[in-house]
């Protein structure tokens, strides 16, 4: 019996007019926010500041990289600007005769701004220079060389890492809209259809699957996102796959198959979601990725079967027709599973023939019904 708790609960999970709301979304992003996080855990981010660099969007990255450089060109210039005006060379100071200058034609803020700018790009125009009669100037003007070199290092990589992503590789990976449920092989299985669009393969790709839903306890505790491994196969194999053109995946629903209970009729009110992931290694690059995707109930077709999409051409090559992708049609398959292996149990019956249950005569002759001889007398 759910208890009233319970069930708020699971219309709160359900979402607005009974749309139960996704964890995985449909091209491989979580939904999920954090809250209530305490002020301490802030700084973690800071600590791992590479990782939050690389993840945040490319606005930020593009703000970064324009505030980098221009706000250290500036700070550089007020300390410029404070060595030109403690040696008295800007405009208005009373200079002696004889006066030498720390920096030449530096006079004012935007003159040593300009300055800066020229010794951290290495652009050296020639009309501003040191005259090496300050010391500390030259080790300014180490320092600031130093920091030019550490962010455009630092901005290079960022943007670097972040345009060889591997999420950028999980693009070209596309799932089928939807998944179906037909018989294969005369057992019922739940098919998905994956396809890589580059001609680079994806080494050591494996294929798994999640099936999260809420359920409750027997002692009315309320388990939300309870995960169930979900195996899904090709007919080569679920590890190691061959991945050049598209792949059916297919999940045996058997015994042992969490969809067991299901039927044509009850998969519709079914409230879960199932997540289904593919890791592989891009040939090109080296680099790991994942590719993911959730289907909710509602995308599941029952007594559907997936249109082929792999033909040959005159010229002997394979064409992959993409516009069948994702496009089903309607094929003969049991209401349930149990109807499933009913009709599977009578066809073996069927298959078996009679069966003999006494002892064998070698000495009797089996006639056919058409053999028989009308022998009856009055």
């Amino acid at each position: 019996m759910v208890s009233g708790r319970s069930s708020r609960m699971l219309r709160l999970l359900q979402g607005p007019r009974g749309c139960r709301s996704r964890l995985v979304t449909k091209d491989g992003r979580c939904n999920i926010e954090f809250g209530n996080i305490q002020y301490g855990s802030h700084f973690a981010y800071l600590a791992d500041f590479w990782t939050t660099f690389v993840e945040i969007r490319w606005r930020f990255v593009l703000l970064l990289f324009v505030a980098s450089f221009t706000g250290s060109w500036f700070i550089f210039s007020l300390l410029w600007y404070w060595v030109a005006k403690s040696n008295g060379d800007l405009t208005g100071q009373n200079r002696t005769e004889g006066h030498v200058r720390c920096v030449d034609n530096v006079s004012g803020l935007t003159t040593a701004f300009l300055y800066s700018l020229e010794t951290q790009t290495t652009i050296g125009y020639g009309g501003r220079a040191l005259t090496g009669h300050c010391a500390g100037t030259v080790a300014l003007i180490v320092v600031q060389s130093l920091v030019g070199v550490f962010i455009n290092c630092f901005m290079c990589g960022v943007v670097l890492a972040k345009i060889s992503s591997p999420r950028k590789r999980a693009k070209t990976v596309t799932f089928s809209g939807t998944a179906v449920v037909c018989l294969k092989e005369g057992s019922l299985c739940l098919l998905i259809r994956v396809a890589n669009l580059r001609k680079t393969l994806l080494i050591g790709s494996q294929i798994y699957g999640k099936l999260l839903k809420t359920s409750v306890a027997p002692d009315g505790e309320t388990v939300i996102l309870d995960q169930v491994d979900i195996d899904f196969t090709v007919d080569a194999g679920k590890d190691h796959l061959f991945f050049v053109c598209p792949l059916t995946l297919y999940h045996v629903i058997d015994r042992s198959s969490p969809f067991y209970e299901l039927s044509a009729d009850t998969l519709p009110q079914q409230d879960f979601e199932l997540v289904v992931f593919l890791d592989g290694t891009a040939e090109s690059t080296g680099s790991s990725c994942q590719v993911r995707t959730s289907y909710i109930p509602q995308e599941i077709q029952w007594g559907y079967s997936f249109l082929p999409i792999i033909s040959r051409t005159k010229a002997g090559r394979y064409r992959v027709d993409f516009s069948n992708f994702s496009k089903s049609v309607r094929v003969a398959t049991p209401h349930c599973v149990r109807c499933s292996e009913a009709d599977a149990d009578q066809r073996n019956h069927n298959s078996r023939g009679r069966q003999k249950t006494g002892i064998d005569n070698l000495g009797f002759q089996v006639n056919e019904p058409g053999d028989f001889v009308d022998v009856t007398r009055m």
